[in-house]
């Protein structure tokens, strides 16, 4: 009788540790070795590096500087608004993945921030970079400054801008006037920057920016931090 008993404390005790690990496999978040993300483009710095504060303004008016980064993973990218492909690529891909989370784990979707600083102060107002940037997703911040208080926070993230002429053909085809004096693109960095909770430079998502990717990458290090 009492190796019946046993027997049945032994299968049951089986089938519930059989039960608890299929539960933790089905509701676990996924994650990604830091083998995987470098494979996906995603490098992490060895030792994450802070960031000296800056003053720049958001798309409301409010001042954004080095605070406005503490509590979320922030996804920065730095771009334009009449950048013609890589720009609103990149930005479609973090509103898919804002709209992911935001389907799924609510409270993990607040810890995820998309931001995109605008590197074209002279064209992009703070009305057209908001309509943009929220076009993308609502939550979204549209950020921009001072060409000076631009490179404050670009130099700091390994980022990279600058004002390119367009050819001399296409300027002649411009029209006249002021739109002649906005025939420039500007070059920039097509990184997508990852800035941690405590606002220091956590590393960094190459081109091209895959959404499934950066939702991996931002579970990972939400769940690691």
């Amino acid at each position: 009788m009492n190796s019946i008993k046993s027997t049945l404390l032994l299968c049951f005790v089986f089938i519930s540790i059989v039960l608890v690990m299929f539960v933790i496999s089905v509701t676990r978040v996924p994650q990604l070795s830091l083998e995987e993300m470098r494979s996906k483009g995603v490098f992490i710095l060895p030792r994450p590096r802070d960031i000296a504060e800056f003053e720049l303004r958001d798309h409301t008016g409010a001042a954004f500087g080095r605070t406005n980064f503490e509590g979320r993973w922030s996804f920065v990218f730095f771009g334009f608004v009449s950048c013609p492909d890589v720009c609103p690529t990149s930005m479609a891909v973090l509103g898919t993945v804002d709209r992911q989370l935001q389907s799924g784990d609510a409270a993990l979707a607040e810890q995820f921030q998309g931001v995109l600083v605008s590197v074209d102060p002279d064209r992009d107002s703070l009305e057209t970079l908001g309509a943009y940037a929220t076009a993308f997703s609502p939550r979204f911040l549209g950020v921009t400054g001072p060409r000076k208080d631009l490179v404050d926070l670009t130099t700091q993230v390994n980022v990279a801008f600058a004002k390119v002429p367009l050819a001399r053909e296409l300027t002649q085809n411009a029209q006249r006037s002021a739109a002649a004096a906005d025939a420039y693109t500007v070059d920039h960095t097509g990184n997508i920057v990852i800035i941690n909770p405590r606002g220091h430079y956590h590393g960094f998502i190459k081109l091209p920016h895959d959404p499934e990717t950066i939702r991996l990458t931002f579970q990972t290090l939400a769940a690691q931090f």
